[in-house]
Formats: structure tokens, sequence, C-alpha cells
């Protein structure tokens, strides 16, 4: 065995996980950008001013933190550069997904570009986020090539109520996007919203909270009656990070929205993410 075989195989199972919390910290410090009104720290892209690469001192603490965001792409890529090269002696799904991991950040990162030069729109700032919850999914994924637990594909009726969890878990993720979009958190005082009531939008999008809280409870009881303990218990570790998102919204709600809350909501957002691959994912057989 070569030493280079030796090494992808001793740390490809790390870099995968390491992957994966990569891609849920730059949720949280895009997070914190917007809560900080930073988000316009440095006013163009892809060099921070019209006449800098980079950030300096004229630019104050909006840029910097702007611009500190901006240079955590560089530790996602090498991160995911190394799990590429760890991945390429496994031929097959685990090196695709190696490497749609890699490219999806320089999508994000146009992506991204594309929120400053549209004064943080709010409809392109969602779609920033939702595609790193898509990132996070697919991290998720090539975790459980990597590191999955032996396992029995789950029966047909499980599976189709996994995906239906699935499918209302992104109406739910899309639609806290609208909630923020209404919100006082722009990213920048001058930032555009979407123009929707964030009361009435806020209702609706914890209409489809309770539906996705239902459907993993459903989940995890019929998966648990069908002794597919895997799914079961997979389901209920999601249920218990939906109740905990649910029992914070509410209060961030009715205590106005504070700037800590609402990070720590947007960190469950990306392990309810997280959490949905994973339930999919545990209904294929693993050998």
């Amino acid at each position: 065995m070569s030493s280079l075989t030796a090494w992808c195989r001793a740390h490809l199972a790390g870099l995968a996980i390491a992957n994966l919390v990569a891609n849920i910290v730059i949720v949280m410090t895009g997070g914190a950008v917007r809560l900080t009104a930073s988000g316009l720290g440095c006013p163009t892209w892809p060099k921070c001013t019209d006449d800098n690469l980079v950030y300096h001192d004229d630019l104050g603490l909006h840029g910097a933190i702007e611009f500190g965001n901006r240079m955590l792409t560089y530790v996602l890529v090498a991160i995911a550069v190394a799990c590429v090269i760890a991945a390429w002696q496994r031929p097959g799904v685990v090196r695709r997904l190696a490497l749609a991991v890699l490219l999806g950040i320089p999508l994000q990162g146009v992506v991204g570009g594309i929120t400053v030069l549209t004064d943080l729109n709010p409809w392109i700032v969602a779609i920033h986020l939702l595609l790193s919850m898509g990132m996070v999914g697919l991290c998720v994924w090539l975790v459980d090539e990597v590191t999955g637990p032996v396992r029995p594909a789950a029966t047909a009726s499980s599976r189709a109520l996994a995906w239906s969890v699935l499918a209302v878990g992104a109406v739910v993720l899309w639609l806290g996007t609208v909630v923020t979009g209404s919100g006082p958190h722009a990213g920048d005082e001058k930032a555009p919203r979407n123009g929707l009531d964030p009361a009435v939008a806020s209702h609706v999008h914890g209409v489809a909270v309770w539906a996705l809280v239902l459907l993993t409870l459903t989940l995890t009881v019929v998966a648990a009656r069908r002794n597919e303990r895997t799914l079961a218990f997979f389901a209920s570790v999601l249920l218990a990070i939906e109740l905990g998102q649910g029992v914070l919204g509410y209060v961030q709600y009715y205590t106005d929205l504070p700037g800590l809350l609402v990070g720590l909501h947007m960190l469950g957002a990306a392990l309810v993410a997280a959490g949905l691959a994973r339930v999919v994912l545990t209904t294929r057989a693993r050998a």
C-alpha cells in the first residue's frame, strides 16, 4: 500500500466530517454578517471596494466582519481540496460527492457576490442561504458514504414518509428565508425588504413547521414499530432539533428578534438541513 493510499484511508472520514462542520460554520458567520448589519461592509465584489481587493481601515468594523467572512471561504476550499485528494482513491459516489462539495464553494461565492452587487436583495440572499443548506446536505451524504453504519433498506412506506419529511422540511427552510426577508435583519440599514407582512409570513412559516413536526413524529413512531432502529433514532434526533427550533422561533418572535437568538435559529436551520438529509439517507441499505 502506498503512503498516499494509507493517508487517504486514515483521513477521509475526518475530512468528510470537517467538510460538514465547516459548511455549518460558514452559515453561522454569514448570519453574523447580517445580524451586525455588515452585509455591505465590502460594498462590491469580487473586490472589497472599487479600488481595493482587500479590507482597509477606512471600512471600519463592518468591513472587517464582511471581509473576514469572505476569507473563511478559503478555509472551506482548503478542507474541500484535502477531502477530494483523500477521496480520489475511492472511485464512484464518494469521489463525486467530494468534488461536488468543492465545486459548490465557488458557486456559493458567485451567488454571494451577486447578493452584494444587488444591495442584498432579499430573494437573492434567500438563494444564497438555501444553497448553503444544500451544501450541508451534500456533506452529510458524503459522511454517510464514508462512515455510515451497516443497515438494511427501510420499507417502501417508511421511505415515502422520509421523503415527505424532506419535502416539507425544504418548504420550511424556504419559508424561513421569506420571514427573514420581511424582517428587520437585512444585513444593512439601506438594504431592501421583500415587502411582505412579517407577522403573516411568520404565521405561515409556523404552520409549515408544525406540519413538519407531525410528519417527523409519525416517521419516528412508524420506524420504531417496524423495528427500523437506525431510522427511528435519526428521525427522533431530527424531531428534537425541530422542537428546539420551534421553541426558539416563538421566543425570538415574542422578544422582537434579538440578534443572538436569530443567530442560534440559523444554526438550528443548518442542523435541520443536516437532519433531513440524514433521515432520507438512512432509508437506504448499507452493506
